[in-house]
């Protein structure tokens, strides 16, 4: 049963707070909080703080923590799952509507809209990573990262997975 609310306390505001941001805390705290009392405010307030310390949407780390105090680990999965939840469902719903209509001109037409916007917005996240790892790690070690994982990606094919492994080893070896 416990794992029955953890699915509900996240889905709802899941489905509320399209998307996982800042809209579906106040949600959240009040089935945490509120409903079902398993924290107080305060533990709340520190569970936010803490959630926000970390990268990725808030959401998401917020429903593990609190799933994983509530019902250990199958309560974190279920709480993370019950926050994507709704997400997953309406991409899959659209995703087969699009699929459905791929060949009209009109969904050509936006797609075609959509492409030169996400280019964009792909180059202003790489400009930032860039910036970021300038400033963090130092134009040698950034340039070094640069040229390898570009050979390691475009001339040997390597898969990108073990080439952000990589990454993060040469990080934790020479940046610590």
């Amino acid at each position: 049963m416990i794992y029955w609310d953890i699915f509900l306390a996240f889905f709802i505001p899941g489905i509320l707070g399209y998307g996982g941001g800042p809209a579906s805390i106040p949600l959240v705290e009040y089935e945490v909080v509120a409903r079902y009392q398993w924290m107080t405010v305060e533990e709340f307030s520190e569970v936010l703080a803490l959630g926000n310390a970390l990268p990725g949407p808030i959401a998401t780390k917020m429903a593990g923590y609190i799933g994983y105090e509530v019902g250990g680990v199958f309560g974190a999965f279920v709480g993370v799952f019950a926050t994507v939840a709704p997400s997953l469902i309406l991409m899959i719903a659209l995703l087969g509507l699009l699929y459905k209509f791929k060949n009209s001109p009109k969904v050509k037409r936006m797609t075609a809209l959509v492409r030169p916007t996400i280019a964009i917005l792909l180059g202003t996240l790489t400009y930032r990573f860039l910036e970021s790892s300038y400033v963090g790690a130092g134009i040698w070690h950034t340039l070094f990262l640069l040229v390898v994982g570009f050979f390691l990606l475009e001339k040997w094919k390597v898969h990108p997975a073990f080439v952000i492994v990589g990454g993060l080893s040469y990080g934790a070896i020479f940046l610590s």
